[in-house]
């Protein structure tokens, strides 16, 4: 195989593996200095280093800081990690970051209400506008919006930006 047979998904896939590590050091170190005690998990999903700060302790509520209220401390960190991996890499990072597992439980509920503006919009055929949302919010409702066959968008400017669903 010469080189421009050889496949560029491993070297992306290292990539974001790397983003992932180093990501993982800086959330370590941050943790430290806060005194809190948490578990890094890394992965890959849909193209993304996904980094989880998990804690061994489902009843320990303390990772719960580092989420605030309405995730808004983790979209802040989630982009200071982003920014010591950029300074790491030289490359912009699209790093997903979770902590105690607010992200996944908040993808739950959008799909909810995705499923329910579907709904309507099925039955009323005509556009339906949803609560603002950050942009992470956004991208789970464009993707629940585009499997069920229907089309999205993004309106407004932020932070009140938000997704209208569309026959």
């Amino acid at each position: 195989m010469t080189t421009s047979d050889a496949p560029a998904e491993p070297t992306r896939a290292t990539r974001l593996e790397e983003e992932g590590e180093i990501a993982a050091d800086y959330l370590e170190e941050l943790l430290d200095i806060a005194d809190l005690d948490g578990d890094i998990d890394i992965d890959v999903d849909h193209g993304r280093a996904a980094v989880e700060v998990v804690s061994e302790d489902a009843a320990d509520r303390s990772l719960r800081r580092l989420v605030g209220r309405e995730g808004e401390v983790l979209d802040a960190l989630q982009e200071l990690t982003r920014l010591a991996v950029q300074t790491r890499t030289g490359e912009r990072s699209r790093l997903m970051l979770d902590v105690a597992g607010y992200r996944a439980a908040r993808k739950t509920e959008l799909v909810a209400v995705a499923q329910e503006a579907i709904e309507k919009v099925k039955t009323s055929g005509t556009a339906v506008a949803l609560a603002a949302m950050n942009p992470f919010e956004r991208k789970v409702v464009h993707d629940a919006v585009a499997a069920a066959g229907l089309s999205s968008d993004s309106e407004g400017v932020e932070p009140q930006r938000h997704v209208v669903v569309r026959p």
